[in-house]
């Protein structure tokens, strides 16, 4: 038993020495991650359903208090863009870790910025 602790231990020291860490606890919350995430809210089609800068859509909450919501820390932001829930896809296998780092900055920043013009702009519906 001593052994098996011992052996936990060091696994644990292990991994920390590596700097292993968590999706959520690598979010910098730099401008350049809020930039890409914001891009990566437009392009992923986070948008559509949470509607344009996440200020809520027919299909998705408004996103534009999370900031402040103390009830939406990045860790939970993360769990939640991972494995979905409710209504929400989980999109654990179409964004990597950087991205979804990157979304949780651009949902928390205090003043989210706007993405410049898609190089790919979605072509209207026919018939608009």
């Amino acid at each position: 038993m001593l052994h098996s602790k011992f052996l936990q231990t060091a696994l644990i020291l292990a991994v920390s020495s590596v700097g292993f860490q968590p999706v959520f606890a690598r979010a910098a919350d730099t401008k350049a991650d809020e930039e890409a995430g914001a891009v990566l809210f437009r392009d992923k089609g986070c948008a559509y359903c949470h509607g344009a800068n996440g200020a809520g859509g027919k299909k998705g909450p408004d996103l534009s208090g999370l900031r402040t919501d103390k009830l939406w820390p990045p860790a939970k932001i993360t769990d939640q863009i991972l494995n979905g829930g409710q209504k929400m896809p989980p999109f654990s296998d179409s964004l990597s870790d950087k991205e979804i780092a990157e979304l949780v900055a651009y949902l928390r920043a205090k003043h989210r910025p706007i993405p410049p013009p898609s190089a790919n702009p979605t072509p209207a519906p026919p018939g608009l």
